[in-house]
């Protein structure tokens, strides 16, 4: 194996040995928050914090379960009998089972002198999955427990160091999963250039800035309104569903799963942006920005206008200006990252970047991750050259 792709692989099993310890360290801090509020006789928010981490764990080991379902027989050998899998997913082990598997695989592929072409797309194929269900648990659970521990601490005034853990551990996984997400969908196309390290840089401060305005205003509402903030997600998610259905999404193996993942996007877009339908995207997106920019613009208007201001009143006045600087800002990168970093940019790729991205499609056999190969056309409509997999219409995971 050639040097720079033995380090680039190492590379690609170190990225992921930090995503699944930020995960666990995000849930850890999850916990531990939740231990500290029912020892401080604060059992509501306790019971929010629990109630978010369970829904969000359940939706996730669906998801697995049902892509594991639908995978072709024999894709995954050295997997365990469908009862065992069957169990872990019951008890919500079922993801920590796909990052050790996929680490496992990494390591094997690092260590082997000449690893066969199928080893290295299995592991691709592992770890495409692997990100798309970091990136729903990102939105199904650390976004809300993030803008959950940011009301607290602004109905208080004051936060508590484990509160402080939990807002910086979630900031940094929130932006690791989007970036980790779209640096996996640009493996997909053969001739889609490869997230370098200053693309990566941009990609993630964009989102990070664009993020934290938009958890602020709604965290902002929640303690002033927790009664309607539950009415408010709602509107605005059945609004954002029937946009998803109206697209046209085929992304799970049948109907009824084919629903979970548009609930599951719709809540991913009341927070941010993710384009699930083939065509230009710029369009799409402009009336998504617009739309939330209306809806938490609205959100400000209602916080000006109560009566009843917040006990943080200083805090506030710090945080309301440096959420609007941190939007422009990651408004302005964005427009950079769209206009030169784009793959639809003619631009050299930079060299840094992982093993996976290292080999044309062309230069690898099946199985190849259909999924995410569509999602990845979905968000560069611009690439060309297709995998001929997409084009013919075949099965995910087909050898």
């Amino acid at each position: 194996m050639p040097l720079s792709t033995r380090a680039a692989l190492f590379w690609d099993l170190v990225l992921g040995v930090l995503g699944t310890l930020a995960f666990l360290i995000d849930l850890g801090a999850d916990l531990w928050a939740a231990s500290q509020y029912v020892l401080s006789g604060r059992y509501l928010w306790a019971a929010l914090v629990l109630a978010l981490l369970g829904l969000a764990s359940v939706a996730l080991q669906l998801f697995s379960w049902i892509w594991l379902r639908s995978d072709p027989h024999g894709l995954h050998t050295s997997q365990p009998p469908g009862q065992c899998l069957a169990l872990l997913h019951l008890l919500q082990l079922g993801y920590l089972y796909r990052c050790v598997q996929g680490l496992q695989q990494g390591l094997l592929v690092w260590r082997q002198e000449a690893p066969s072409q199928f080893d290295l797309a299995y592991a691709d194929f592992l770890s495409l999955d692997i990100s798309m269900l970091r990136l729903f648990e990102t939105f199904l659970e650390t976004t809300p427990q993030l803008t959950l521990v940011l009301a607290i601490v602004l109905q208080r005034g004051s936060a508590e160091y484990y509160q402080w853990v939990s807002i910086c551990t979630s900031f940094v996984g929130i932006s690791w999963a989007l970036l980790d997400y779209h640096r996996a969908l640009r493996t997909c196309l053969p001739s889609t250039p490869r997230l370098g390290l200053g693309t990566s840089v941009i990609y993630f401060l964009w989102n990070l800035l664009l993020l934290w305005p938009r958890v602020l205003v709604v965290a902002l509402f929640s303690a002033l309104f927790p009664r309607y903030v539950v009415l408010h997600f709602l509107g605005l998610w059945l609004v954002l569903l029937f946009w998803v259905w109206l697209q046209g999404t085929d992304f799970m193996p049948d109907p009824c799963s084919e629903w979970l993942y548009r609930a599951t996007v719709a809540t991913v877009l009341y927070f941010s942006w993710f384009n699930v339908a083939e065509g230009p995207t710029r369009g799409r997106a402009t009336i998504h920005l617009v739309f939330l920019l209306s809806d938490s613009l609205l959100m400000v208007v209602t916080w000006v206008t109560h009566v009843t201001w917040l006990p943080s009143g200083s805090l506030l006045q710090m945080l309301l200006p440096g959420a609007g600087v941190c939007f422009l800002l990651g408004l302005a990168l964005r427009l950079v990252y769209y206009c030169w970093l784009h793959p639809s940019c003619h631009w050299e790729p930079d060299r840094v970047d992982g093993a996976w991205g290292l080999r044309s499609l062309e230069e690898r056999p099946l199985p190849q991750n259909r999924r995410m190969a569509r999602l990845a056309q979905n968000f560069f409509p611009k690439a060309k050259d297709a995998p001929a997999l997409l084009r013919k219409g075949e099965v995910n995971g087909v050898l």
